[in-house]
């Protein structure tokens, strides 16, 4: 039994956080919706929108899906906002300075 890993990128789950619930909300689903149709628990659907988790590669399709998007238009949508998200976190960093 594998055990599933965190990721290692937590800015890469929030943009999908992020992704998840504006689409969900543009549809106006409601988590239990989205849950049915996509065919997961609503537990996982909230705990994908706070970035606790991570789907596999099958739960991303069946969720594209049920938000009507192509797995790559979803894709696509987590991309700009994962680029997004990365700015504003460097943004907020300031730039790295290195000791003379």
């Amino acid at each position: 039994h594998w055990a599933m890993r965190p990721s290692g990128n937590p800015l890469l789950l929030q943009a999908l956080a992020v992704t998840l619930k504006a689409r969900r909300a543009e549809l106006g689903l409601s988590q239990e919706d989205l849950a049915g149709r996509a065919e997961i628990d609503r537990p996982f659907v909230s705990l994908l929108e706070v970035a606790r988790k991570q789907p596999t590669l099958s739960v991303l399709h069946r969720l594209a899906t049920a938000l009507e998007q192509s797995l790559s238009e979803f894709t696509e949508s987590v991309e700009l906002n994962y680029s997004a998200i990365v700015a504003a976190s460097s943004r907020r960093s300031g730039p790295v300075r290195k000791k003379a």
